[in-house]
């Protein structure tokens, strides 16, 4: 995809003023910033990775430019439109560029605000004093390939400004899928120990039923006893009544 479509792209309904991040990376152009225009004046970070890059010549004003990114392109000097164009920048990735000497970097001078440079893979690595080399040619610059002068890594609130904003929204998401299922836990806790007093209640009210069974058992055993002796007695009573009558006769 060409560079001018992938920017018109990128903007996604959005007017060029509003646009504070634009990456482009792996798409294409003919060796020349294209597409970009000085109507990105709020532009904080530009991300140009992988896309043929030969010269920064083109690139438009962009005073609020913080971090440009244009590692893997065909980049071996003329940086000095950046101090002109971008006077604020403050991260500036270089890698993978043929950039051979430390004079192709010497323009770097006038960018003030510069603290991060990234030159890996880049040929003048392998220089036997690179390190001390481009700390002495740029004094302000506090990292260098990711680590400042006595080899302390770059922390990643500077490493990655765009942290500041916060976590993203994925991890809150998460802390609330979290709070739901601790939240679901408790609750089936309290469902389990519901349902477990539930069974004893019913374990109890079975009981009181038996004993209730039994009750009526024994009432009605003593009410059959009660009966006998008055049977009895009814038995004897006719007995006597016969024999009277005998008598009569």
């Amino acid at each position: 995809m060409e560079m001018k479509k992938r920017i018109s792209l990128e903007l996604r309904n959005r007017s060029p003023a509003e646009v504070a991040e634009l990456v482009v990376d792996n798409c294409r152009s003919d060796g020349e910033v294209e597409g970009l225009t000085e109507e990105f004046a709020a532009l904080e970070m530009l991300s140009m990775v992988n896309i043929g890059l030969s010269s920064l010549a083109k690139l438009p004003s962009l005073p609020k430019l913080r971090k440009l990114e244009v590692s893997d392109n065909s980049i071996s000097g003329g940086l000095e439109a950046l101090a002109e164009k971008c006077p604020n920048l403050t991260y500036l990735n270089l890698s993978g560029n043929p950039i051979k000497e430390l004079s192709s970097i010497e323009p770097l001078q006038n960018l003030k605000n510069l603290r991060s440079l990234d030159l890996y893979s880049c040929d003048v690595t392998a220089a036997d004093d690179y390190r001390d080399g481009v700390f002495e040619l740029l004094p302000h610059l506090v990292y260098l390939d990711g680590f400042d002068q006595e080899d302390n890594e770059v922390p990643d609130s500077d490493n990655d400004e765009d942290d500041e904003a916060g976590p993203p929204a994925g991890d809150e998401d998460d802390e609330d899928d979290e709070d739901e299922e601790e939240e679901g836990s408790e609750g089936d806790e309290v469902g389990l120990s519901y349902l477990m007093k539930e069974g004893i209640q019913d374990e109890e009210d079975d009981g009181d039923y038996v004993e209730e069974e039994e009750d009526d058992e024994e009432e009605e055993e003593d009410g059959e006893e009660d009966d006998a002796p008055a049977q009895g007695e009814k038995r004897k009573r006719d007995a006597d009544d016969e024999g009277d009558d005998d008598d009569d006769e």
